[in-house]
């Protein structure tokens, strides 16, 4: 049997300029994997994929709404055999809704102004509050974090006052304090922002 692995999501709009993502990874080997390993460190990886192309998805729906929604062909490049799903969901949605959402009450059909990217790729209040698993390694590992910044206060203290291991301790503050700063640029491009240049190519 051949090995096969996918990613399968649904956008769906909630707002003008906002969607909510739903996704699965569905695969027919190595299940157990999933049973061992966190969710979160999937996560991870299925983020990085996802989130790599939310800043160009951001300009292609403004380059739609200044070409009109009737036009967006010609606004849009879709090749592609996996673009088939995109190109049959802007004709239902031409035919059935005039190739747009119709937003009643609060929102109006204007999109909202573009925030900054890291507003916009901002990992941590589109997902990581929402997710079970990510929440909990987050909030472990900033207490780690915490626990390793004291760990090196605590190291010096030892320091000043055991004189004979002096070099020691000084050592495993110095060490337990750049875990710590590793640990918080590693955290914030996990859980928060994960800048993406080839939107700009």
């Amino acid at each position: 049997m051949q090995r096969r692995e996918g990613l399968i999501f649904f956008c769906v709009p909630v707002s003008p300029g906002n969607s909510r993502l739903i996704w699965v990874v569905p695969k027919n080997f190595n299940v157990w994997i999933t049973k061992v390993v966190p969710r979160f460190i999937h996560h991870w990886a299925v983020n990085k994929v996802l989130d790599s192309d939310l800043y160009l998805l951001h300009l292609e729906e403004r380059k739609i709404m200044e070409n009109e929604s009737s036009n967006w062909q010609k606004a849009c490049f879709v090749p592609t055999k996996s673009d088939a799903f995109v190109v049959g969901f802007r004709k239902w949605l031409h035919k059935y809704a005039g190739g747009q959402v119709d937003w009643r009450g609060n929102h109006g059909g204007a999109l909202p102004p573009t925030p900054p990217r890291e507003q916009l790729l901002d990992r941590y209040w589109s997902h990581v509050v929402n997710c079970s698993s990510c929440n909990s390694a987050y909030k472990g590992l900033s207490a780690l974090e915490v626990v390793l910044q004291f760990a090196s206060l605590a190291f010096i203290g030892i320091a000043g006052a055991a004189k004979h291991k002096a070099k020691t301790m000084v050592a495993m503050a110095v060490v337990c304090f750049a875990y710590s700063k590793w640990l918080n640029q590693f955290m914030y491009k996990n859980f928060h922002f994960h800048d993406y240049d080839h939107a700009f190519r």
